[in-house]
């Protein structure tokens, strides 16, 4: 039996006290996830207007809906004019960057398949490429051949990454700048290397490739930024976010391939049912077309000149937060970031950045801690957008108190014995009581509450072995999502 209809002032009253528990997506304050150009009311007013013109028009047949291959064409036309594209770009939006990475992947896969006979594919890969690619393997079957980086400066060796390419590698995937660090791969070197074994070559710049090309266009970055796009010899496709740097809502992506005969391979057709002929374009059927409305009324609504004073502005306050953060006693940004993305790490073995991250998110500024993986260091990760302009003297000396609290507090520790045990436990072997008491010990309670602070969280699951972490994050997001009631 269903609810009662309620009046629709009282069903959004009531979304509203929901939405008061969430952090904010304007203003700046939330470093992660949401990307705010700051521009106010009217551009978040043409997105949802955009957005509900368009909510109930089905994507799954473009030839019932002429409306949203015009919309497409444009925002893809857009993408590949920024992004080094030719004449044969080829394009597909997607519901954001984890769907624009499988499709590349995917595409690569059956390429390989057609192209080389390659039956047992690889997919080879820096170790800090996004999950998104971990996952793409996972589902279709491609074998991850990962790369180690630098220490110093958190990108691959491009000679490591040729040797690592073999007769059974699909695709090379590289990033324009990775998410953890802010670096970017030696994108040129890495395509050339796989151009030269017939190999194709992913750039993964879902979160920087509505912001370097713009970046590049100033005369404090120049130059300087490395060559990423389409445009570099051997870079066969490319994965770009709008829901970020170009600041339309959630999700909107974008992924170009080099001409229609490479995008085919990736078209999911069926003829073999009764029913209307099927052909997707992405992993999705039915899709709303409202995120690609949106997109496109604020590419629109924003224009180049627009983008190019928000590239402005982003850069600005990463550069004076870059230049801040190293005063700051026992932190530091690792790599060399060009753009907005900044990792900060601890120098100090008293000073625990994930305390600092608890810390932040006390007095209302959200950082997202990262766990350390393959020796590289745990850090914070600041993604710093348009909306942050003016505030990161605001940001610093809230750095500056959260460490020195953080210190006062101590670093998150966990017990020896704990950590031992886990490393010998057998992920695969566990049962869902042993889950359940493991996730007991982790703090987490069986109705799915978080603790207010996650650095001791997070510091057990560093010190897990992956297969492990990986066998019991989905019961820790489970208990989140269960009938109540």
């Amino acid at each position: 039996m269903t609810d009662s209809a309620r009046q629709p002032a009282a069903v959004l009253a009531e979304l509203a006290a929901l939405r008061a528990a969430d952090l904010p997506v304007y203003g700046g304050r939330t470093l992660a996830y949401v990307y705010d150009p700051g521009l106010g009311p009217e551009t978040v007013r043409l997105a949802e207007d955009a957005y509900a013109a368009m909510a109930g028009v089905n994507g799954l047949d473009m030839t019932a809906f002429p409306s949203v291959v015009a919309l497409e064409n444009e925002v893809v036309g857009t993408a590949a004019r920024l992004l080094g594209g030719g004449p044969d770009t080829v394009g597909t939006v997607t519901s954001g960057g984890t769907e624009s990475c499988l499709m590349a992947v995917l595409t690569a896969r059956e390429h390989a398949r057609a192209t080389r006979g390659v039956t047992a594919p690889q997919l080879v890969l820096p170790v800090t490429a996004h999950a998104a690619f971990h996952k793409a393997a996972h589902l279709f079957g491609l074998e991850v051949v990962a790369v180690p980086v630098d220490g110093e400066t958190f990108t691959p060796d491009p000679r490591a990454m040729a040797a690592a390419i073999t007769d059974r590698t699909a695709l090379v995937v590289v990033s324009a700048p990775s998410y953890a660090h802010g670096v970017v791969d030696p994108v040129a070197e890495v395509a050339a290397a796989a151009a030269e074994r017939g190999v194709l070559c992913h750039v993964d710049a879902c979160i920087g490739g509505w912001l370097l090309p713009y970046l590049r266009r100033l005369p404090e970055v120049g130059a300087e930024l490395p060559a990423f796009d389409l445009a570099v010899a051997g870079v066969t496709s490319l994965s770009v976010d709008l829901h970020k740097y170009a600041y339309t809502p959630k999700g909107v992506s974008v992924v170009l391939f080099r001409d229609h005969e490479m995008r085919r391979h990736g078209y999911f057709a069926c003829a073999s049912w009764p029913g209307y002929p099927v052909v997707n374009a992405t992993l999705q059927g039915t899709k709303s077309a409202g995120p690609l409305a949106a997109a496109w009324a604020v590419l629109r609504g924003i224009g180049d000149e627009g983008y190019l004073d928000l590239a402005r502005r982003a850069l600005r306050t990463a550069r004076e937060l870059r230049s801040g953060l190293p005063k700051i006693t026992g932190l530091s940004v690792l790599g060399d970031p060009p753009g907005s993305l900044l990792a900060v790490a601890s120098t100090d073995p008293d000073l625990d950045v994930f305390v600092v991250a608890d810390c932040l998110r006390a007095h209302g500024w959200y950082v997202q801690p990262q766990p350390g993986f393959g020796g590289l260091p745990r850090t914070i990760h600041l993604t710093v957008t348009a909306a942050a302009d003016g505030k990161a003297s605001d940001l610093l000396a809230a750095l500056t108190d959260a460490a020195d609290e953080a210190r006062r507090l101590g670093p998150a520790t966990v017990d020896p014995a704990l950590a031992e045990a886990a490393a010998l436990i057998d992920p695969t072997t566990l049962t869902p009581t042993d889950v359940a008491s493991l996730l007991d010990l982790a703090g987490l309670t069986p109705d799915g509450a978080l603790p207010d602070r996650m650095a001791p969280v997070l510091a057990l699951m560093e010190t897990m072995p992956p297969p492990l972490a990986e066998r019991l994050l989905p019961d820790v997001i489970g208990r989140l999502f269960h009938l109540r009631g």
